[in-house]
């Protein structure tokens, strides 16, 4: 993984993804149902609306460490996207992801899970990176598993939760 950086801003690049933060405009496209010609045939995704919706509303994951589009180096595509719910809260991140139905299966998930995880694992504060996924959802276990992340919740689960970590190294969680 690279990175590149603007006045403001961090793009990450892995082999076959680029993760560029998203801009307001492009929120406002989503939110609009304004198709732009950088996007999948089926992009935007449910959760793409919802994360867009809620930038108003939280301003910071427009920032650095925030919420990133998924593009996919060979087409220039935005095939989904990924995020941390800045700020952390006593030194953790939630991480949440989507790839679009016609570019799943083919890794990306993982690829930008692990890229941004390793990013946030770099700034001040940030000791761990988390995510909760509903054991329905086997595929997004597996992005996690592949992506480096341990599961940790060992007790009785009655929540039908996975939950998944990851942390520096050389900090040890209880």
């Amino acid at each position: 993984m690279t990175s590149s950086s603007s006045p403001a801003h961090i793009q990450l690049t892995t082999d076959r993804l680029v993760l560029r933060p998203w801009c307001s405009s492009e929120a406002a496209a989503v939110l609009d149902n304004t198709r732009s010609v950088d996007w999948a045939d089926d992009f935007p995704a449910e959760g793409d609306r919802v994360v867009a919706g809620l930038f108003d509303q939280f301003p910071d994951w427009l920032g650095e460490h925030g919420h990133r589009l998924i593009i996919e180096r060979g087409s220039g595509l935005v095939v989904g996207s990924i995020g941390l719910f800045w700020p952390p809260s006593e030194g953790t991140l939630e991480i949440g992801y989507g790839i679009v139905a016609s570019r799943r299966g083919r890794g990306y998930a993982p690829e930008a899970t692990r890229a941004l995880a390793e990013f946030a694992l770099t700034a001040p504060g940030v000791h761990t990176v988390f995510a909760n996924v509903e054991l329905s959802n086997p595929a997004s276990v597996r992005v996690l598993e592949k992506a480096g992340f341990h599961r940790w919740a060992t007790e009785d689960n009655e929540d039908n939760v996975a939950h998944f970590r990851i942390t520096k190294t050389g900090h040890h969680e209880r």
